[in-house]
């Protein structure tokens, strides 16, 4: 077996240097087409690490500071919703704490939204949208939190804004659970994915993933040039971010 830190040894000059600033390096999951069985695996697998892993607690932990009414139904979305997990979380958790919500997962491939439906049959108040996270107001004017778990690092520092400055223009919430650019997390996802992952996907990506998070201060120069005035960054378990930003004038 090799060991999974001799290609970038802790000791190496360029250790610092790997997570001083983000990666842009495209994750294969960024491919237009991934054969579906691969894909399927890597869903598979990621809906295992964010349920045992900690990362759906940190998106309802965040959606229990917004989801206050209990008489109002809310609308949802979860952009670039993948296999489908985050929503089945979310409604879990909705339903036992008698949150009444609408939720639409969004996601560019369609191999991704026929997986989710499959995922998601027993929960009725689910459905799915095979669209590009942009359009996410096209066909839904009124939506009241936006979500995105894992989702942001795949995009540039530009876009998030301009998708953040569009979320506010709606006044919906937006509501992030992303990685921190973080070494102890880097080399932790490398050692785990090289010893459990069936999915090449998953051990390409995962470490990849942490190199293309944010620090803080990078989400803060981020929300600053969204014009954006209130919002919250708190650090959470497993070294993620979770942010909520809310419309001007909320």
């Amino acid at each position: 077996m090799v060991w999974p830190l001799a290609p970038d040894l802790l000791w190496n000059h360029s250790f610092l240097k790997m997570f001083k600033t983000r990666s842009y390096q495209k994750e294969i999951l960024d491919d237009a087409d991934i054969q579906r069985d691969l894909l399927f695996q890597n869903l598979k697998e990621l809906e295992f690490i964010n349920k045992y892993l900690g990362g759906h607690r940190v998106s309802i932990r965040g959606l229990k500071e917004v989801l206050t009414s209990k008489t109002k139904t809310y609308s949802l979305f979860d952009i670039g919703c993948g296999g489908g997990d985050s929503l089945k979380a979310i409604d879990k958790w909705a339903v036992h704490k008698g949150v009444s919500l609408s939720l639409t997962g969004i996601d560019l491939k369609s191999d991704c939204i026929e997986y989710a439906e499959k995922n998601c049959m027993q929960h009725k108040n689910i459905s799915f949208r095979c669209d590009d996270f942009r359009n996410s107001f096209v066909e839904h004017a009124d939506v009241d939190v936006v979500h995105a778990a894992l989702f942001c690092h795949h995009f540039t520092e530009k876009e998030i804004s301009e998708f953040i400055k569009l979320c506010g223009a709606r006044g919906a919430i937006f509501v992030i659970n992303d990685l921190e650019r973080n070494p102890i997390a880097y080399y932790a996802i490398k050692i785990l994915t090289a010893l459990f992952s069936k999915s090449p996907l998953v051990k390409n990506d995962a470490p990849l993933s942490v190199l293309r998070g944010f620090k803080r201060i990078e989400w803060q120069a981020i929300l600053k040039e969204s014009g954006i005035k209130k919002y919250t960054i708190k650090n959470r378990w497993a070294f993620r971010h979770l942010v909520i930003i809310y419309p001007n004038g909320y």
